[in-house]
C-alpha cells in the first residue's frame, strides 16, 4: 500500500483528490495539509469524506511518503518544492507553476520567467500523449482544466498536420475559480450568466499552444452550471471529409480507458456535453466538417475530475506501477 499526502487540501480540487484517494485500493493517505486550517476536521470543508477520520496538519508536520499530490494556490509550488521532494520521491503539482517550459510563455502568461528551467524537470500529465514519460517521471505537472478539454480533443488533427489558425471557445462552471473565488463568483452574480470574462490571452491558451505546437487563441467564458468545461475550436480541414476525421480519431483513441469519441446521429447527447461527465474522468471528444472545407472540434469533461484531480490520480498511477484506471471507474450521474 503506497502512501500518499496531499498538500493543499482545503480546495475543491483537494478535496476532490481525497475524495478519490480515500477509496483507492492502492494507496493511503497519510496527511493532508492545510496551513489555516490544521488540527480541524477534513470533512468540516469537504462533507463526503465524513467518516473519514482525516485531519488537517501543517506541512513542518509531514512525515515522508511515497508521493505527494501539491494542490495549492497557483504560485505556491516554486516555494516548496524543495522541502517536498525530501519527504516524497515522486511529486505531482496540480497548480500552473511548472505547466509550461518555454521561458518566454511564462514570462508572457504569469509573469514567472525564473520557472521555466526548472519546469523542464515536470512531464505533462496528459496519460493519453505521454504515458511512457509519466509512467517513468519523478514529477508530473497537470495542465489546467479547458487546456486539457482543447489539447486532447485537437490532438489527433495536430499530429497530422492539420491544425491552422486554432481559435478555442471554451466555456468553464464556477468551480473553475476555486473554493476561494472573488464577489464575481457569488450566486447572486453568477447565476444566469454567460460572461466573457477572458476574450483573449487566458493562461490556458499558452499550455494549448506549447502542447500542440501551435499558436493558439483562446477565449473563455463562464457559465451558471458548477462544474463542467466544454471546448470548441473551429479550424479549416481542407478536403479532409467529416468520415476521414472521424476514422483518425478512432484510431488515436479507440484503446483509451477515458477518452471517448461521441458523435451520434440521434439523441439527446449527440455531441460532447459535460453534463453528463460530472464525477467522472472521462474526456468526450467529437468533431464535425462542413462541406467548405472546415470542422468544429468538441471536448467536454468535469474540470475537477479529469481537469484536475482525476487526471493527476490517473498520472499517480502510472507512476506507481498500479493499474491506470484504479479508483477512476465511476461513470458519472444522470440526470442531475
Amino acid at each position: 500500500m503506497k502512501r500518499i499526502a496531499v498538500v493543499g487540501g482545503r480546495g475543491f480540487v483537494g478535496g476532490e483528490l481525497l475524495r478519490l484517494l480515500v477509496h483507492h485500493p492502492g494507496v493511503e493517505v497519510a496527511a493532508v495539509t492545510s496551513e489555516t486550517h490544521a488540527g480541524r476536521a477534513v470533512e468540516n470543508a469537504h462533507p463526503p469524506l465524513r467518516g473519514s477520520g482525516l485531519r488537517y496538519s501543517g506541512r513542518a508536520d509531514l512525515a515522508p511518503v511515497d508521493l505527494v499530490f501539491l494542490a495549492g494556490v497557483h504560485g505556491s509550488t516554486a516555494e516548496i518544492l524543495d522541502d517536498m521532494a525530501a519527504l516524497a520521491p515522486k511529486i505531482v503539482d496540480l497548480t500552473a507553476d511548472f505547466r509550461i517550459e518555454d521561458a518566454a510563455l511564462m514570462e508572457r502568461y504569469y509573469g514567472w520567467s525564473r520557472r521555466g528551467a526548472r519546469a523542464k524537470a515536470f512531464v505533462r500529465g496528459l496519460p493519453e500523449l505521454h504515458r511512457e514519460q509519466i509512467a517513468g517521471a519523478d514529477r508530473v505537472a497537470v495542465p489546467g482544466c479547458m487546456a486539457t478539454s482543447a489539447i486532447l480533443s485537437l490532438a489527433p488533427l495536430a499530429v497530422r498536420g492539420l491544425l491552422k489558425d486554432v481559435q478555442v471557445d471554451a466555456r468553464t462552471g464556477s468551480s473553475g475559480a476555486g473554493a476561494s473565488g472573488g464577489a464575481g463568483n457569488s450566486h447572486a452574480l453568477r447565476s444566469g450568466v454567460m460572461r466573457v470574462f477572458a476574450p483573449f490571452d487566458h493562461r490556458h491558451e499558452a499550455e494549448v499552444s506549447e502542447a500542440l505546437g501551435v499558436d493558439a487563441s483562446m477565449t473563455v467564458t463562464a457559465t451558471p452550471q458548477v462544474r463542467g468545461v466544454q471546448t470548441l475550436t473551429r479550424v479549416a480541414v481542407g478536403e479532409v471529409t467529416e468520415r476521414e476525421l472521424l476514422t483518425m480519431y478512432r484510431e488515436d483513441y479507440g484503446a483509451e480507458p477515458f477518452v471517448r469519441l461521441v458523435n451520434s446521429p440521434r439523441g439527446t447527447y449527440r455531441y460532447p456535453d459535460p453534463k453528463v461527465l460530472l464525477g467522472s474522468n472521462y474526456c468526450d471528444v467529437g468533431v464535425v466538417a462542413d462541406r467548405r472545407g472546415r470542422a468544429l472540434v468538441m471536448g467536454s469533461l468535469d474540470n475537477l475530475m479529469k481537469g484536475a484531480a482525476g487526471g493527476a490520480v490517473q498520472c499517480m498511477n502510472l507512476m506507481l506501477g498500479l493499474p491506470e484506471t484504479s479508483g477512476l471507474t465511476f461513470p458519472g450521474l444522470h440526470p442531475v
